[in-house]
């Protein structure tokens, strides 16, 4: 997350409750035949939040994942008067060690593009992604729409880099369950594909998610410290059902 999409800090957005009453009949994620994903990710925390409870499922599978951070999440708290962009990634870059650990996953790849300025980089961040790319991988990419502008670059360039090779790409919403509601016409439900976790997977899931220091409890006091990810927005991000959308 960056400070370039505030609206967390300062909105309660869509309640838990909203998307908890709604019951779509969303067909299921199959992933039995799936052996090595490629999980990208803007900054580090947008694929736990967004598909941890799938990602812990895979792992128990045994599935190969392969997890990529474009950026350190240097921009979080650009205002802040407790700690430097650079003290601020080495952070974040440590708390995504520990939320993979705690999910089983091996280390991810950090890019260190600019955080909040990935469409800047595109081009780079793209073919610097195709570098990953196998015949039959899966890929899951924040989704090109989710209203985050460096999400939505991660989710072009994932996509452009996956064009035409033997591959299947999913997109993962982050920032939807926030601004969008059950039905929104911005939201493409026709491809959405649903996984509903396990008690195991949505704990491992929330305790991944509460390594995140940095973004769920404020640095101090100061308003430019202000958590990123209160405790109501955390909510909406772990409960019993993830969404991904296909092709």
């Amino acid at each position: 997350m960056t400070d370039e999409f505030v609206v967390s800090r300062t909105e309660r957005g869509t309640p838990v409750s909203s998307w908890l009453e709604w019951q779509p009949a969303w067909p299921p994620l199959i992933t039995e035949t799936w052996e090595r994903v490629v999980v990208v990710a803007a900054h580090p925390d947008d694929d736990v939040l967004g598909i941890g409870g799938l990602l812990a499922h895979l792992v128990q599978r045994g599935v190969e994942i392969v997890g990529i951070q474009a950026t350190d999440g240097t921009a979080a708290y650009p205002h802040s008067p407790t700690v430097s962009p650079d003290e601020l990634g080495r952070l974040r870059t440590a708390e995504i060690r520990e939320a993979y650990a705690r999910l089983g996953l091996p280390e991810p790849v950090h890019l260190g593009l600019p955080d909040g300025a990935l469409a800047d980089h595109e081009d780079r961040l793209t073919e610097l992604l195709g570098e990953f790319l196998r015949p039959g991988d899966r890929w899951l990419a924040p989704w090109r729409a989710d209203r985050h502008p460096d999400h939505e670059a991660a989710g072009r360039a994932a996509a452009r880099a996956c064009e035409g090779a033997p591959v299947e790409f999913f997109e993962y919403p982050i920032w939807m369950w926030h601004w969008a509601a059950p039905r929104s016409a911005q939201v493409p439900w026709g491809r959405a594909l649903r996984l509903d976790l396990s008690p195991a997977e949505r704990l491992a899931k929330r305790k991944a998610a509460l390594c995140f220091r940095t973004q769920i409890a404020p640095l101090s006091d100061h308003p430019a410290d202000a958590a990123v990810l209160p405790p109501f927005a955390l909510e909406r991000l772990t409960t019993d059902r993830e969404v991904v959308f296909g092709a």
